[in-house]
């Protein structure tokens, strides 16, 4: 009999409820699901987890790396943010916590708060002290991390919530990259 690892468990319970959360929403997604596509009892959810609210907590938790991407000149903001973006967009998507989070704000306040938290300290704000520290007025640079978060959020919207396919990901980081640049430099 192999013996049990506890880590690993959880981590397999985790990719299948990522994976299940962002492609059926929350209210389609349930413990025993999960449970079924992890090959474990829906008791170590619960055991685990707590259950299903738990669940989702522990599949939505989002770290990106975006002091990567403002080690840089402005002058070359947009094309390091639409690699990264690109990037991520392009890995696992099924289990994108951000894209769980998303299916999710319509149906749970919940996610709502936790995608506007998630983006007001990982995109929004990062966005305005790099734009500020680049020489911008302060009312100038929340504007324009403003309109590149609401831009990529939309983009994200469009191509990875209302449909499942991102395009060509060479002419999307380029688009990208074009854009975002342009509304960083105003």
């Amino acid at each position: 009999m192999r013996p049990r690892n506890a880590a690993v468990t959880r981590r397999r319970i985790l990719e299948h409820a990522r994976r299940q959360f962002a492609r059926n929403g929350y209210a389609a997604t349930t413990v025993k699901g999960v449970a079924d596509a992890a090959g474990v009892s829906p008791n170590l959810i619960t055991r685990y987890f707590g259950g299903k609210d738990g669940l989702f907590l522990a599949a939505t938790r989002v770290e990106i790396p975006v002091a990567e991407s403002f080690d840089g000149d402005l002058s070359t903001l947009g094309a390091r943010l639409a690699a990264s973006i690109v990037g991520r967009w392009s890995g696992a998507p099924e289990e994108d916590p951000l894209l769980v989070l998303q299916r999710a704000s319509g149906e749970r306040p919940e996610a709502a708060e936790a995608l506007a938290a998630f983006l007001d300290a990982n995109s929004l704000e990062p966005l305005h002290r790099f734009l500020r520290a680049g020489g911008l007025d302060d009312a100038d640079a929340r504007r324009r991390a403003a309109a590149i978060d609401a831009f990529v959020l939309g983009v994200s919207t469009r191509r990875r919530f209302l449909r499942s396919e991102l395009g060509d990901p060479v002419e999307l980081q380029e688009w990208l990259s074009a854009t975002i640049q342009r509304l960083a430099d105003g």
